[in-house]
Order: structure tokens, then C-alpha cells, then sequence
């Protein structure tokens, strides 16, 4: 069993099994062993024998396990039977659901048909026992080795769903505006959404509904795991974010190493040392980088890999650490004629996606590497037998050094080796013996032969790759020139939106300041009839008064109706609520100079009473003079005023009279009070 697969990892490995009770009854329990890779140089690692790992052993229960899955993220959550974890396919699907991303469920024992674990553990050298947590370990153990198959309801494209985080509403005026600002916000967050895809270097379709003032929604079509995806779940005011994988048809198990027998590897070394590795088809395979890891662990991050033929670096000469490498493999080397430069190193890696700058450089010294050999593994794959396996015979010649024909013949004999005897060609009795000189001279002769073809197809390769060369100088200088094109014309179209969004703005704070003239207009309209036109009463032929409104007697609101249409000498203004006025108020009631007041509901104050009396304004009762409202204004009767007016004006003349007589009564006591006061001191 390898150990450099824990050593390398960073988070705990967890394993699981029944313990007693079963998923289809009330309360099932489980056995979970945790493994908690830990580093072998730390004076304070637990010292034992296999993975250098720390190992937590526990009973849980189902909805315990899945709060330390969802705290934990573990790599991995092996078991020898998912079923053991779900009831049916549905729940099974929902828990595959709810598992953090990167995590995965790992069936140690093989795909729909598993093996018993007992045999799977021993084939690998893993501890075995019966007991339920025995058969965690053993199955924690063998997903940290990468042993098993990742059970997925789920395929690698994930649907990212930018849409309306509220509804537009029912109605009302202003029912226009705020549902362009929703959908402009979903637009505007639509835009951020696919520019952090594009800087990730992430394959993705969008397919947008546009509606009034920007988008309803955008659906993106993304290939890529959720937690390769630079975007979450999020609700922010106008706009919500959902981020969800594409359902399978059914449960699939995907073995966790796909075994890549030949391939190419590029690698970048400095103080974060980066490794890539591509197939002889030039599919990328996985990509690596470490600021931490040493030579020992970017090798075995290699050998897992597969095996590589050719080492590559992207600058000239080859750094010594990259030699080294392809010394250690036994690969063929390969570097650029000149360093290669960044534009062409990211016109080069523009379909992959990788974490940083270091992966990108060697990832394009790996593909770069491809294209100088693809036309020489076509015809190697042309030549080479079916019965053969085309990598080795690749291998044989690119990191051998050997002619094709010479790869094949020793591949052949290999192979007919394990016949045994019987298939040996017998000797022919007619042909004369031969000395050991005439049999290395016959050797000698067949080698040169080869050799010469060897000689003459590699001048054939060089011709073609001359040709090559010349025909993807042509292609870059192109590609180089749409590059310059589609960057021009994403600047402009850019620069149109963002002028397109503020002339946007600028069109809706127009279209709110006509909204607000209109208003302004008609009540204008309305003031303008109502102080200059001749209202005559149809029905009873008498004449209307214009009315100005005060909600309640206070200084606010008389601000509020002076600012709305003013208050001049000669307005008659109706207080809705007379009561509460001090006499601040009241004074600034009767700066105004009203014609008259009419006192709606609650009575005045005595001081706002005594002041607007002193002021002679006339105070009279809403039930006297009825008043008719009309939008913000409002009218009355002519005639129903001057009544009351006069009425008031019979009861202040009373009220004054009353007030002098009580005064003259006053002085009369006080003179008295005076006279007698002398004799009250003799």
C-alpha cells in the first residue's frame, strides 16, 4: 500500500459503517473513523506504522454524521455500500445533495457489483476485522488510497441561475420605474457572474430572457464542478443567485484514478514549483503546484499521474531542477528554441483552467511539447501493429531513442517470448553454420538498416515539422491579429455599455422630474380655476371660495402648506385638527392674515384663541361652512362663509363689550380697594 497519498493531502478522510439499528428503520448508528493527515516532519505526529495519519474513532448518529461532514469537508466519505447511507435512490441522491462541495462518496468495494471489503482490504493490504468499525477503518484506509469508485448523481456542468430576487408588484405609478431597476440590477449582476467565469477560463453557454429595462433572468451553462466555479448561492436585494449541479439520469460510480499509462509532463520549478500533466492525445490531465512540497512529493504527485515520456520546461536553457526530473524518469527532454513568451503561453492555455501563473507556464510547456511531437505519434500509431500497445511503442521511441520498426520488433519478441519453445522458428538444415563474427557482422547489417530507415523518417519528420512550423507561424500571426481585434472590440463594446447605462439613467431621472412637473402642473391647473375662474354653483346659483388645507394646527404642518401652495392675506384656511396650537402658532397663523379660519375637528386652545381674536380672524366652525375637498384643495360656499363671518363678528363685538365692562369692573374694585386701604392702617 502507498503512503504519499495521505502525506500529500490536507483534509481528513472519514469512514463509515453500520453499527447497529438499519437505514430503513427509526434511528440507525454508525461507526465513523476519522483520518487526519498530519505532517511527518512535526515533532508532536503521532508515531505509527502506515499512513502518517490521525486516526478519531466515534458511534453516531446519521444527522451527528452529516453535521461533521458539513463541519469537517471531508475529501472523502468512504463506506463499502452507499446504500448503507440512503434508504433508496432518492435519498441517496439528496445526500449526495447536501454534501459540501469537493467532498464525495467513495464505495470501496467496486461499482454496481462490489466485492466483499474483506477481500478488497486484503488485496491492498489494509487491516480487516468484522466489527463495524474495523470496516470503517478499512474502508477510510483504502479511499485515503485512492481505492474505489466515486458514487455521483451528478454530471461536471453545474447550472449557475441569475433571476429576480422579489416580485415586480401589483401596480401603481411609479410601477414603471421600479421594475426597470429590478431588471437592471439583474442584468448588471448577470455581467459580474459571467466576468468572473471568463477570468476563470471556464466553458460555459448563456441563455438570457430580456424584459423591460435589462434581464428577468440568465441561465449559465457551466462545465465545472460547483467548487471550481468562482460563484455561490446568494440573495441580495433585487437579485438572487443559484448555483446547482446537473442531475444524472441514475446513480453512476467513476473509479477515483483513471489509469494514464504514457504522458507528458511540464513542470515549472522556483519557489512554487508547478506540475502538468497532458495525454499523447493532448487532453490535459491534472495540474499541480505547491510552495511547500519538495522533490520527493512532486514525483509521487507524478508517478500517480502515469508514466512520462517526455519532460518539459518553457524556458531555454533547461533548468537544472527540470533535468533532474527527466533524469529520474528516464524521459525525453524537450525545451522552446527561445523562452517562450507570456502572450503565447496564454493563447496556448486559453481552454484549460488553472489556479495561478506557475501552473499556467508549465501546463503550456507540456502542450507545447504535444505539438512538436503529435505529427511523430500519429505516424508511430500508423505503424504500430494492433495486437501492440501504442504508448509503449511511442515511449520506446521517443524516450528510447529507437527506430519504430526496431520498438516493434522487440515488443514482438517480448510477447512471443511467453509462448515457450514450440513457437521458435527451427533452423534451416540447408543453411551452413555461422561464426560468431559472421553472426555479429549479420546483426551489425540488420542494425544499420534500421538505423538508415530510422535516419530517413526523421528527415521526413524534420521536413514535415519545418513545414509545420512555417504553417503555425502563419496560424499565430492570425490568431495574434483576431486576439488584437476581439480585444478592440471588447473595449468598445464596454465603453458603449457603460454609456448606455448612464444614458439609462439619465433617461429615468428625466422621465421621474416629468412625472414631477406634471403633478406640479396640475395642481397649478387646479389653483389657477379655483382663484380666477367664476365658479357659479349650478344647482343653487351661489358662489364658491378656494379653501387651502392644514392638516393639523401645528408649525409643521403650516410649513408644509405654505411651501405646498402658499399662504397669502385673504386665504381661507381650514384647520382639519384645530386642537394642540400654542401661541407660537397661533402668531404664525396670523402673519398670514386670513380672510377667515374654519376650525375642523377639536377646539382651539385658549391662548391660539385669544391670539387669533386680538388679531381679529374671524374663527368659525366647520359645520357652518361646509367644506368640499377637491384633490389637495378644497372650496366652500360664499355665501355659507359671509354668514358665518358675520355671525362671528356679532359674538366678538358681545365678547368685546363682555371684556370692557369686566375691565371697567376691575378698575372700579381696584379704585375701591385703594380707598379704604388708609383706614385699615388707622
Amino acid at each position: 500500500m502507498t503512503t504519499r497519498t495521505i502525506r500529500a493531502r490536507d483534509r481528513p478522510v472519514f469512514g463509515v459503517d453500520v453499527h447497529s439499528g438499519d437505514v430503513r428503520g427509526d434511528s440507525p448508528s454508525y461507526a465513523l473513523v476519522i483520518l487526519d493527515p498530519v505532517d511527518e516532519d512535526d515533532p508532536d505526529a503521532p508515531d505509527v506504522d502506515g499512513p502518517m495519519a490521525r486516526i478519531t474513532r466515534d458511534v453516531v448518529s446519521f444527522r451527528k454524521l452529516c453535521r461533521l461532514i458539513d463541519d469537517r469537508e471531508p475529501l472523502y466519505v468512504a463506506t463499502d455500500n452507499a446504500y448503507e447511507l440512503a434508504a433508496d435512490k432518492g435519498e441517496l441522491v439528496n445526500f449526495l445533495r447536501s454534501l459540501p462541495d469537493g467532498t464525495r462518496l467513495v464505495q470501496v468495494t467496486g461499482a454496481e457489483r462490489p466485492e466483499p471489503l474483506s477481500r478488497v482490504a486484503s488485496r491492498h493490504g489494509i487491516p480487516y476485522g468484522k466489527k463495524p468499525m474495523k470496516e470503517a477503518e478499512a474502508s477510510a484506509r483504502l479511499a485515503a488510497a485512492n481505492v474505489g469508485h466515486e458514487v455521483t448523481a451528478f454530471t461536471d456542468e453545474t447550472t449557475v441561475k441569475v433571476s429576480r430576487g422579489r416580485s415586480t408588484g401589483k401596480g401603481g405609478w411609479s410601477q414603471d420605474r421600479y421594475t426597470r431597476r429590478i431588471h437592471g440590477n439583474v442584468r448588471k449582476r448577470t455581467r459580474q457572474v459571467q466576468s468572473k467565469l471568463n477570468e476563470a477560463n471556464l466553458s460555459f453557454e448563456r441563455d438570457v430572457t430580456e424584459k423591460y429595462g435589462g434581464y428577468a433572468n440568465a441561465t449559465f451553462a457551466v462545465e465545472a464542478r460547483p467548487e471550481d466555479i468562482p460563484v455561490s448561492n446568494s440573495r441580495a436585494g433585487d437579485v438572487r443567485v443559484e448555483v446547482e449541479r446537473e442531475r444524472r439520469d441514475g446513480i453512476e460510480y467513476e473509479p477515483l484514478v483513471k489509469r494514464r499509462d504514457r504522458v507528458i509532463v511540464g513542470i515549472d520549478p522556483g519557489t512554487t514549483t508547478a506540475a502538468a500533466v497532458v495525454g499523447l492525445d493532448g487532453t490535459v490531465h491534472a495540474l499541480y503546484s505547491s510552495r511547500t512540497g519538495d522533490t520527493a512529493e512532486v514525483t509521487e504527485w507524478i508517478v500517480e499521474q502515469g508514466r512520462p515520456i517526455i519532460v518539459a520546461a518553457d524556458v531555454e536553457p533547461m533548468p537544472e531542477t527540470v533535468e533532474k526530473f527527466r533524469r529520474s524518469f528516464d524521459a525525453a527532454g524537450w525545451r522552446p528554441t527561445t523562452d517562450l513568451p507570456v502572450d503565447e503561453k496564454l493563447h496556448r492555455t486559453r481552454e484549460a483552467s488553472y489556479a495561478n501563473d506557475h501552473e499556467r507556464d508549465a501546463l503550456a510547456a507540456a502542450l507545447y511539447a504535444y505539438d512538436d511531437h503529435e505529427d511523430q505519434f500519429e505516424r508511430i500509431a500508423a505503424k504500430t501493429p494492433p495486437r501492440l500497445d501504442r504508448g509503449a511503442v511511442i515511449a520506446g521511441v521517443v524516450a528510447g531513442g529507437s527506430s519504430v520498426e526496431a520498438v516493434i520488433d522487440d515488443l514482438s519478441e517480448d510477447d512471443g517470448g511467453d509462448g515457450g519453445d514450440d513457437e521458435e522458428e527451427d533452423p534451416d538444415p540447408t543453411e551452413p553454420d555461422r561464426t560468431e563474427e559472421e553472426e555479429t557482422i549479420r546483426r551489425l547489417r540488420e542494425r544499420v538498416d534500421r538505423l538508415e530507415s530510422h535516419a530517413e523518417s526523421l528527415e521526413d519528420d524534420l521536413d514535415e515539422r519545418d513545414g509545420r512550423i512555417a504553417e503555425l507561424e502563419g496560424e499565430l500571426e492570425e490568431a495574434k491579429r483576431e486576439e488584437r481585434i476581439e480585444a478592440r472590440t471588447r473595449r468598445a463594446v464596454s465603453r458603449l455599455e457603460r454609456e448606455t447605462d448612464r444614458l439609462e439613467r439619465e433617461r429615468d431621472e428625466a422621465r421621474e422630474r416629468v412625472a414631477d412637473l406634471e403633478r406640479k402642473v396640475e395642481t397649478l391647473k387646479e389653483l389657477w380655476r379655483l382663484d380666477h375662474s367664476n365658479f357659479g354653483d349650478v344647482a343653487e346659483g351661489r358662489g364658491l371660495v378656494s379653501v387651502k388645507v392644514v392638516e393639523q394646527f401645528t408649525l409643521d404642518a403650516l410649513d408644509a402648506a405654505d411651501d405646498a401652495y402658499g399662504l397669502v392675506a385673504g386665504d381661507v384656511v381650514y384647520l382639519r385638527d384645530a386642537s394642540g396650537a400654542g401661541r407660537r402658532t397661533a402668531e404664525r397663523l396670523a402673519e398670514a392674515e386670513p380672510r377667515a379660519v374654519i376650525r375642523g375637528e377639536g377646539n382651539l386652545s385658549g391662548v391660539a384663541d385669544e391670539v387669533l381674536f386680538e388679531r381679529a380672524i374671524p374663527v368659525v366652525p366647520a359645520d357652518a361652512v361646509p367644506v368640499r375637498e377637491v384633490d389637495e384643495l378644497a372650496v366652500a360656499s360664499e355665501e355659507a362663509l359671509a354668514d358665518a363671518v358675520e355671525d362671528w363678528e356679532e359674538r366678538a363685538e358681545e365678547r368685546r363689550r363682555d371684556e370692557k365692562a369686566e375691565r371697567i369692573d376691575r378698575i372700579i374694585s381696584e379704585h375701591r380697594a385703594g380707598r379704604t386701604l388708609p383706614e385699615t392702617e388707622e
